[in-house]
């Protein structure tokens, strides 16, 4: 448990569970999102724009998003990304069309990168640095039961409700978020007075950085093996004839494992730095990938997809805590914004 107090223990909390809130919202809407339009009649081509349109947004915006939390703070953005996730899936819930859903994309996609940035940026703020893995990993943790949670309820929500009904639920899961943050009920952590931005900067200046050059490259490729495996796992299980229910299993596995890794990962920070780590998960990623092809048998697949979570699950929350630890002063958010970019622009050559 970080060593920053009570108060600053029952912030981190409940920064974790409206996290979960809010990205429940954003990773069940992306289900529910594919498969109203296709019950609508889309082409696979629609489907896919939907899909972009989540990330489209926040890959061009992040930057900019990070470097006005830096000035600003994160209370704000965080309110305003909670109302447009809100506005997101309400927006469906009242107007039904495939039309809706492209603005629904643009909501979400790009309130809950508005609110993830502001997020990622003060949990850092959150105890002493040397803390920081052990916060992102619990931090991860959350975010890993809402990208089961979300998707779940889609499912279950949907079959027994409907998608109409779905939309409306989904639309209520910010409010606490909302309620909290309007309110300024939820205390949170300030930067130093002393880490203001200096004028005239850009993020070519971050990029010429040479460890952030680093953090960055390697959060680049591991988002695109992440995205690699979501994306290419169906496609070759369909080839090489695995059922549905087999198909599931490689990527719940893959999904437990990134689960476990992160529930260890605060144990785990303790006795090994972030840069080991780090080079651990690449070597894990790229030996995976060299294995996967080799591979037909159900079981075996799941083994490996299993190593592969360990190995990615535990990237996140160390490229956060490098990214804290190594950005200038006052650039915090403006980093973490170059991050959620790479990522997003994974997403969309996916």
């Amino acid at each position: 448990m970080p060593r920053e107090g009570k108060s600053g223990v029952r912030t981190l909390y409940f920064l974790i569970f409206i996290t979960l809130l809010n990205h429940s919202v954003f990773a069940g809407m992306r289900v529910s999102v594919s498969l109203y339009a296709l019950h609508l009649h889309a082409t696979p081509f629609t489907v896919g724009v939907l899909m972009a349109l989540y990330a489209l947004l926040p890959m061009l915006s992040a930057v900019s998003m990070g470097r006005l939390i830096d000035r600003i703070g994160s209370r704000v953005p965080m309110l305003i990304g909670s109302i447009a996730i809100a506005l997101g899936a309400l927006v469906p819930y009242l107007w039904p069309t495939l039309t809706a859903l492209h603005l629904t994309s643009v909501l979400i996609g790009s309130g809950f990168m508005m609110y993830q940035v502001a997020a990622q940026n003060i949990i850092g703020y959150i105890g002493p640095p040397e803390d920081r893995p052990m916060t992102f990993s619990l931090a991860a943790l959350g975010v890993s039961v809402s990208g089961f949670v979300g998707p779940m309820l889609a499912g279950f929500g949907i079959d027994a409700l409907g998608y109409i009904a779905t939309f409306g639920a989904f639309a209520a899961f910010p409010l606490l978020p909302i309620a909290v943050l309007g309110l300024n009920k939820l205390r949170l952590p300030q930067p130093h007075a002393n880490a203001l931005p200096e004028p005239g900067r850009s993020v070519v200046d971050l990029l010429r950085h040479r460890v952030l050059r680093h953090v960055f490259v390697a959060s680049g490729l591991l988002a695109a093996a992440w995205d690699m495996f979501t994306f290419a796992i169906p496609i070759y299980g369909s080839r090489i004839g695995l059922s549905a229910s087999s198909i599931g299993l490689v990527l719940g596995s893959f999904s437990v494992a990134t689960f476990v890794i992160r529930g260890l990962l605060p144990a785990i920070s303790r006795r090994l730095s972030a840069w080991p780590l780090l080079t651990v998960s690449l070597g894990t990623a790229a030996t995976v990938f060299f294995l996967f092809p080799l591979l037909e048998r159900a079981s075996f697949l799941m083994a490996v997809a299993f190593l592969l979570g360990l190995g990615l699950g535990m990237s996140q929350p160390m490229v956060m805590s490098l990214l804290h630890n190594t950005a200038p002063a006052g650039r915090v958010g403006e980093a973490i914004g170059v991050r959620m970019s790479l990522v997003n622009m994974s997403q969309i050559a996916m």
